[in-house]
């Protein structure tokens, strides 16, 4: 029986529906925010209905007031001062932990603009402005990100470190297809569930404008699915029309997406835009099976990390781009090496379609030139390929075509589908029109969707609106009728084959010296579009770290230089996060450099003087200096040569302030710089400027020297940290040692467990299972069949004890990890257990585990 609507009207329903629903105007805030309009004279418009709850205003009182009457003069004064940055930014300007009426109630307040409103939205927390944000955090979490050189393991990668700041049960990375189809390529999933890693979902899973509202407002939360929504008041303005909630952060959700949400048993959600070259690349994407609520701060911090990574997934696939161009260009090479006078393309075809099938796989090829066919493979006729041919000549002139499905544009296609189902076509000349055409045969695409995107749906409750599916069964879908598609490579390739081909065919004329030359400026143009494109990714780095570079450095040279200093910083902060951004030795900061710089020329640097402390700020600081003080050294001074040293002093004067000085020696002959480069500007000036202290720098010609001066408020003297480990029998060879099977790790410390979970998983174990309390420690030992276990002593508010003792109960080998000194009180509870000291290493795991399973 058809469906009929109020009217009487038969209704249309599939999944097309949520794409005609007004998610932006829906009229609602969710229950953690509450929101108030203003006019551009500052007038109130509209209020939700929440203020009351929330701010201790009547909302119904305030329409029509000036929103002066309501705030202190300080608040309005600070509120207009944040607003004026929105003149310069898209998107929304942030206050955290603002005391808005001064009464020690703290908001997080988001302003932004809405047609001719103000609008503004207030959170309450208990955090005030001062609490530290998570800065660090991200950096060492994005530098977990670059060790990995594919979109695949980066972006499994970014789905753990997404985890890592949110909890949530589920974070997956979901990429876009051309049709609007999304796949999940990489999934976290946190205890037990149902994995989608690979599942492909329909475009009606993401509505049209929902993707063009993920590309204004880069984070969207629900923190409970069942939550109270709360109206806005009035439901519309003076002009008639709703208020546009479209970069609202408390905006109310579909009743459509809730009821997708609990059908696929998610309490609370978060998905935060993955952008690339303005376009919606994919999201992050995390379910969480109960109500959740990040505060601002956090998801703040997670648009940070998604912003950054957005960088990345541009270097990775520019890495790609470049890859592929220096693949063309030779097979540019190699046919122009096969081009001799009087040698038509006909003459080289066999060869060249061989060498051309590494860049571009095809099951046929023809060329037409001059009025010739020649064929191989799976083709088409000669007299098919004509009618073919008149088609090809009503496409875009100079430009490659391409299709997969060319039945659905070429009627006469049916009659050789049995070889051919879709091209790509190369024009080779202008006049008359010459091709060089890749056929396909049919591939029987096998796609693993997440429901059947074509099944029956049914009306719902919230009136002719779809109830989403409610089936997440993998469901097989072959296409028929279509070829493999081409990628974007193949494409790229292909019209850089083309531009080539050109200049191939016009060298052979009367006319080849003229058209050469524009075939290799197309060329140019195109390599030159490419590194244009870099430069600007490298721009953006560049912003990030306030970095400026010299005319005369090559793309090439900058980026390693970049990339290393992004790396010295985040040592420097993996250092600092261990120790809890606590004081940290210098002498490790200037070990680590040289080692991850220079290892085997580490031995040629030496130390000598007092054992100094520094503080976080100058700990990060010197990070960089000590980073360009060893490269310029093994560039250009003493590290560059053979017989070349350092020698590094460290003085602690009797005013607390410390001396540090660098004399290379040995080295070749040094001259000042012509120019200075942000290198030596970061020499000369941080410490200067970051910390108030001196820098002295000399280019002498028996070697480099350097002075600095360490302010007292950054130094303090440091009792050497030993690693205490339990002492190992001498018939004990570690790599004899491996592990297997399902460990654990429990550690509160997200990072340190993150990188001790990677050094079980080098040691051998198969699935590392990693818990921050003891509940859930307990929790995986009851489910799981663990092997072996590394447990932190101190959790915060708790200690391991317990589980220690459940894995002594299973004869589950255990090492615990501390950070105190010496013989604490802490471990005493854990006599039987080995202990090792943070930081620890791959190798000191190694160590202790070959203690435990063999001593």
């Amino acid at each position: 029986m058809p469906k009929l609507d109020s009217m009487g009207k038969q209704v249309d329903v599939d999944l097309s529906n949520c794409d005609r629903e007004p998610i932006h105007i829906l009229g609602h805030v969710q229950s953690f925010g509450c929101l108030l309009a203003v006019s551009s004279d500052w007038i109130v418009v509209h209020a939700s209905t929440n203020c009351a709850e929330m701010l201790g205003l009547n909302p119904e009182g305030m329409i029509g007031k000036p929103f002066t009457d309501f705030f202190s003069p300080r608040s309005i004064h600070d509120l207009r001062t944040r607003i004026q940055a929105l003149a310069y930014q898209t998107g929304c300007a942030r206050m955290f932990g603002y005391e808005v009426f001064e009464d020690g109630r703290y908001y997080n307040v988001s302003m932004h603009r809405s047609d001719q409103f103000l609008v503004f939205e207030f959170e309450k927390t208990t955090l005030s402005s001062a609490d530290q944000d998570d800065t660090g955090l991200v950096q060492a979490l994005i530098g977990r990100v670059q060790r990995h050189d594919s979109v695949e393991m980066a972006s499994e990668e970014a789905a753990r470190a997404i985890q890592a700041l949110t909890g949530m049960d589920r974070v997956m990375v979901y990429r876009f297809d051309e049709d609007g189809t999304g796949t999940v390529i990489a999934e976290v999933l946190k205890g037990r569930g149902e994995p989608y890693l690979g599942l492909r979902y329909p475009a009606s899973d993401v509505p049209k404008q929902a993707r063009e509202l993920y590309k204004k407002n880069l984070l969207r939360i629900i923190s409970d699915v069942n939550s109270e929504t709360y109206p806005i008041l009035p439901k519309i303005g003076p002009s008639g029309d709703p208020l546009d909630l479209s970069l609202s952060v408390s905006r109310a959700v579909s009743p459509i997406h809730l009821e997708y949400l609990r059908n696929m048993g998610v309490q609370a959600s978060m998905s935060v835009s993955i952008m690339r070259r303005d376009k919606l690349w994919g999201l992050f994407a995390c379910h969480h099976h109960m109500p959740r609520n990040l505060d601002y701060k956090t998801r703040s911090t997670i648009e940070l990390f998604a912003q950054l990574f957005n960088y990345e997934l541009a270097q990775i696939e520019m890495a790609q781009e470049f890859n592929d161009l220096d693949t063309a260009q030779i097979l540019h090479d190699k046919l122009m090496s096969q081009i001799s006078g009087g040698v038509t393309l006909l003459d080289i075809f066999n060869s060249f379609s061989d060498e051309i099938r590494s860049v571009i796989p095809f099951d046929g090829v023809v060329v037409y030139s001059g009025g010739k066919f020649k064929a191989s493979g799976m083709t088409p006729t000669e007299e098919e390929f004509m009618g073919l041919a008149r088609f090809l000549n009503t496409t875009k002139g100079s430009q490659v075509y391409a299709t997969d499905n060319l039945a659905s544009r070429y009627e006469a296609a049916d009659s050789f589908e049995d070889r051919a189902v879709g091209l790509l076509a190369l024009p080779i000349s202008r006049k008359p029109r010459d091709y060089l055409v890749f056929f396909r045969r049919e591939l029987a695409q096998t796609v693993t969707w997440a429901g059947n995107p074509e099944k029956p749906v049914e009306l719902g409750p919230h009136g002719a609106r779809l109830t989403p599916r409610k089936s997440f069964a993998a469901w097989k879908e072959v296409v028929h009728g279509k070829c493999a598609s081409w990628r974007e490579s193949e494409l790229r390739a292909a019209e850089t084959l083309r531009v080539t081909l050109i200049e191939v065919v016009l060298k052979l004329s009367d006319e080849a010296e003229a058209d050469r030359k524009k075939a290799e400026q197309a060329q140019e143009l195109l390599i030159a579009e490419l590194n244009h494109r870099v430069r600007n990714i490298l721009t953006l780095i560049q912003g990030l770290i306030s970095q400026g570079h010299g005319k005369q450095v090559s793309i090439e040279e900058y980026s390693r230089v970049l990339d290393e200093r992004i790396h010295a910083l985040a040592r420097a902060h993996d250092q600092l996060t261990q120790e809890e951004w606590s004081w940290m030795p210098l002498k490790s900061l200037i070990q680590t450099e040289i080692k991850a710089f220079q290892s085997e020329k580490s031995e040629r640097l030496l130390i000598e003087g007092d054992d100094i402390a520094l503080s976080p700020t100058a700990f990060t600081t010197m990070a960089l200096v000590m980073h360009e003080l060893v490269t310029n050294s093994a560039k250009y001074g003493a590290l560059s040569v053979r017989d070349g040293s350092v020698q590094l002093k460290i003085n602690r004067m009797p005013d607390g302030s410390c001396h540090i000085a660098w004399r290379d020696c040995d080295g070749p002959p040094v001259s000042a710089p012509k120019r200075k480069g942000f290198g030596t500007t970061i020499i000369e000036r941080s410490i200067p400027f970051e910390l108030r202290g001196e820098a002295d720098v000399r280019y002498k010609v028996t070697g480099f020297e350097a002075d600095f001066v360490l302010p007292a408020p950054h130094v303090q003297e440091y009792d050497a940290m030993t690693f205490t480990e339990t002492a190992e029998q001498d018939d004990i060879d570690p790599t004899d040692i491996t592990l297997s099977g399902e460990v654990l790790v429990l550690e509160d410390n997200m990072i340190i467990a993150m990188d001790a979970s990677d050094m079980l998983s080098e040691l051998g174990a198969k699935t590392v299972h990693t818990a921050n309390s003891t509940n859930d420690a307990l929790q995986i030992l009851e489910h799981r069949d663990i092997t072996f276990a590394l447990l932190d002593v101190n959790l915060g508010a708790e200690l391991s004890l317990k589980v220690a003792k459940e894995c002594d109960a299973r004869n589950i080998p255990t090492i615990l990890a501390t950070g105190y000194e010496g013989n604490d009180t802490m471990t005493e509870a854990f006599p039987q257990t080995l202990v090792i000291r943070k930081p620890y290493t791959v190798e000191h795991i190694r160590k202790a585990v070959a203690k435990c399973f063999k001593g």
